[in-house]
């Protein structure tokens, strides 16, 4: 519609046979510039100069009307004026380009990609409608600067792509830009948005902000950019609520994005918008009152002087984002403001107040309103952009016209294919000491200042430089926020907080909630013995063996190492019936002492008493072995101490009772049965019975003896310090030989009960032997079940049980004669037949 088309006229022949001229003409109306000079090399230029327009109607029956443009956007003319600002400046320089003058063509697209078509199909053919006789000539512009957004950018770039024409934008940041093989001669003096992207992201994270929602622009730039995003932001652990986007002539889906941010929980909201979408979004928010979210913006909006209005704070206010770098360039304000109105744009005020207008303004009177305008010269972050895109043209040219001190060689035919190859491999510096080069994909080093919407002292708006980002330092140095400087929504100093779930404290871990993202979870306490020692933990870690966790489930403290110990209650009253027992022992057998040789005493074999008694003390002394910390030695002397001396102690009863059975069975007439079981078989027989105890814990402690053991197993927040028998089978040998003896003397002792004799010894014999069974079966049981230092009080209760049993039925009867009932102390008593 209104393209502007090139036609061929090929040779036709008259009536006459005659001739015509071929010729390359123009099939429809010309384009002209808005703006335009003429020089020795030409620099072409399209701005969104304009950001509305009205499209004609479409009746096919008539020629299309002009498309009209409308809504001044005052940044892109500042765009215009900074281009014009450079070519100015090399045209007056006497070391660039010195005798080469640049011409400029800027046209206004009217924020139209259709325009653009329009735009740029007039920059490659010239204005002419007539040009040359051959439709296959030189391109009209050596260069084109723009366009600020990425769509409008692509169609430029595509439509000059086979045609070989640079095309430089300032602020046209998709990252489908970077493809060469898609746009072969496109350059920018701006970063890609894959950098602003991933930064995004790392500053969401920066934050703790793990649930946020996006919105976008529904276009190459947004959709690109908002991809990019999300791919970091998955990398990051940061989760999206929800992703919309909209595009500017799509009120209804406005609408639903508007409806969609009212109902969200996430209070950080990322805008991938450009700068007429985040506008729309703008007017919404605020005539919905919307407000109290935190804004992440990009370079496309977060500076634009034309969001702030008197309502546009209350949305906005406290929001981030990453904005290009501003740099003063000498000589720019000056120029924006008075001289471009006198030499560019060719308005100037007469003299006595009265203003005339030039041809040029009268045509353009929406922008004139807009002279001496100095509200937003200090924002221009752009314009270096431009100033360097004309720069890098600028060198470009002079190294194919091989300029030097003496000049230019004008003869030189440029041809934009030369200028693409000499843009990549331009490096120079601008006057304020930028640096300008341009890597492989065509771009230019990502450097981003981080800004902040704050109010000032005046209670104006102010786009406060809060740190920034350099992707050409080393990692872990391309970010750097002052975040104290930072001002968040609503004027608070405290950063606000936007999560799916609370973080889970140390002591706890994450279990994620089914259906939902990996960012809304449950917080559930560590099992016992697990711990998590930092916030939002994704499991809990064991202890170590040796250790647990404690309370709060955050740490590992050493578990608790319990044994029998001197100390506490239980030991102590062990210790104590120990120590009575050899008390009461030793005073037996004082009492035996004393009274040696009162018959009393001598029937009841004087020897063998003795060595009981002293037997039983071993037997109450052998106890305290097993109280206290096991040690390699306490855990082979308590077992194989307490086998010894019960041995001993049992054998002793046994020859005692084989002597009351031999002694009766002397009085029979012809009986030399005593003979054969004297004192000295008495010795022998004590002495063999314990040499084969001896023997057995010989064998035990040689091949696999007792030793110390920490017991993890029975308790798991404490550790049992026991000894380990080693050899079962040992202890097991040890215990039953005892018992063995202990039947046996039960035996015989009960069989000798009813011997006809006053005192009869056998039946205390046959007492203390069922009670020593009776302790030490009920001890097996007892002993197997009994947790930790339990199972050590069973033992040495067992001990003291059965030496308490036989000192008291054997001893204490007779101690109660000697002591109580001296009278009874006679032979002819206890020769008495019952």
């Amino acid at each position: 519609m209104g393209m502007i088309i090139l036609f061929y006229k090929h040779s036709l022949y008259n009536l006459n046979t005659e001739e015509e001229a071929p010729v390359c003409q123009i099939l429809g109306r010309p384009e002209f510039p808005l703006l335009s000079k003429e020089g020795d090399v030409t620099i072409g230029g399209a701005f969104s100069i304009h950001s509305k327009i009205t499209q004609p109607s479409l009746s096919f029956t008539d020629e299309p009307t002009h498309l009209t443009c409308s809504s001044v956007n005052l940044r892109e003319f500042r765009f215009a004026q900074t281009m014009i600002f450079a070519i100015e400046e090399i045209n007056k320089s006497d070391f660039l380009l010195p005798n080469v003058s640049i011409g400029y063509r800027i046209y206004d697209n009217c924020g139209s990609t259709l325009s653009s078509m329009r735009a740029v199909m007039a920059l490659i053919n010239g204005g002419e409608e007539t040009v040359r006789k051959s439709c296959s000539g030189q391109s009209a512009v050596h260069a084109i600067i723009g366009e600020s957004e990425s769509s409008s950018t692509i169609v430029l770039s595509r439509t000059t792509g086979p045609f070989n024409i640079p095309v430089i934008s300032h602020s046209a940041t998709c990252e489908c830009l970077s493809s060469r093989k898609e746009h072969p001669s496109f350059f920018r003096t701006i970063a890609s948005d894959l950098y602003q992207s991933q930064a995004l992201a790392q500053l969401v994270k920066h934050f703790g902000w793990t649930w946020v929602g996006a919105v976008n622009s529904d276009s190459d730039y947004g959709n690109s950019g908002m991809a990019i995003f999300l791919a970091a932001a998955q990398e990051e652990g940061v989760c999206v609520e929800y992703t919309e986007k909209f595009h500017r002539a799509e009120p209804e889906k406005l609408m639903k994005v508007v409806e969609v941010i009212r109902k969200s929980s996430a209070r950080v909201i990322v805008g991938f918008l450009a700068h007429v979408e985040m506008n729309n979004l703008l007017e919404q928010l605020s005539l919905h009152n919307i407000t109290g979210r935190q804004f992440i913006g990009v370079e496309a909006w977060i500076t634009a002087d034309s969001l702030v209005t008197p309502t546009s704070f209350s949305v906005l206010g406290g929001s981030l984002g990453f904005a290009v770098q501003k740099a003063n360039i000498s000589g720019l304000d000056d120029f924006l403001i008075k001289h471009f109105w006198e030499k560019g744009f060719k308005c100037k005020e007469a003299n006595r107040g009265i203003v005339t207008y030039t041809a040029a303004c009268k045509k353009n009177q929406d922008i004139i309103k807009f002279k001496d305008y100095v509200d937003d010269v200090q924002e221009l972050r752009y314009s270096t952009n431009i100033y360097k895109a004309i720069y890098a043209v600028a060198h470009s040219l002079h190294s194919i016209f091989k300029c030097s001190d003496l000049g230019c060689d004008k003869h030189v035919k440029v041809t934009p294919l030369q200028v693409v190859m000499s843009l990549k491999k331009v490096n120079f510096t601008i006057k304020n000491g930028d640096q300008v080069w341009f890597d492989s994909t065509g771009a230019a080093v990502a450097r981003y200042e981080v800004v902040n919407w704050q109010r000032g002292s005046d209670s104006s708006v102010q786009f406060k430089p809060v740190g920034y980002y350099d992707a050409s330092l080393p990692p872990g140095q391309k970010f750097v926020l002052k975040t104290e400087e930072i001002m968040w929504p609503g004027g608070n100093t405290e950063l606000p907080v936007s999560v799916c779930t609370e973080s889970c404290l140390p002591g706890t871990h994450k279990v994620l909630q089914k259906g939902k993202p990996v960012c809304c979870y449950d917080c559930k306490t560590c099992a016992e013995g697990e711990i998590s020692n930092t916030t939002d933990s994704n499991d809990c870690t064991k202890c170590p063996e040796e250790y647990w966790s404690n309370q709060n489930r955050d740490s590992c403290i050493q578990k608790n190492v319990e044994f029998l110990s001197f100390t506490e209650i239980m030991g102590k009253i062990l210790v104590f019936f120990t120590l009575l027992g050899v008390v009461l022992t030793l005073l037996v057998a004082l009492i035996f002492f004393i009274n040696d040789d009162t018959p009393l005493v001598k029937a009841n074999n004087s020897e063998l008493s003795f060595l009981l008694l002293f037997s039983l003390t071993l037997c109450f002394l052998c106890s305290l072995t097993f109280i206290g910390r096991p040690t390699v030695w306490s855990c082979m002397l308590r077992h194989t101490a307490f086998g010894i001396t019960f041995v001993l102690c049992i054998s002793c009863i046994l020859g005692k009772t084989i002597v009351v059975l031999m002694a009766f069975k002397a009085t029979l007439p012809s009986s030399s049965v005593m003979k054969w079981f004297g004192p000295a078989q008495q010795r022998l027989s004590v002495l063999a019975f314990t040499l084969i105890q001896v023997l057995i814990c010989i064998l035990w402690l040689t091949i696999n003896p007792p030793f110390p053991f920490k017991n993890m197993n029975h308790y798991k927040e404490k550790i049992i310090l026991e000894c380990a028998l080693g050899s079962p089978i040992g202890f097991w040998a040890v215990l039953g030989y005892i018992g063995l003896l202990a039947i046996l003397c039960f035996v015989l002792a009960f069989l000798a009960r009813k011997l006809p004799d006053h005192f009869n010894e056998a039946k205390f014999i046959t007492l203390s032997m069922l009670i020593f069974c009776a302790v030490w079966i009920t001890f097996i049981p007892a002993y197997v079940s009994s947790p930790g230092k339990f199972t050590v009080a069973v033992e040495i209760f067992a001990i003291l049980s059965s030496s308490y049993g036989i000192l008291f039925c054997i001893f204490v009867p007779k101690c109660f004669i000697i002591v109580l009932k001296p009278e009874l102390n006679t032979k002819k008593y206890l020769m008495r037949k019952t």
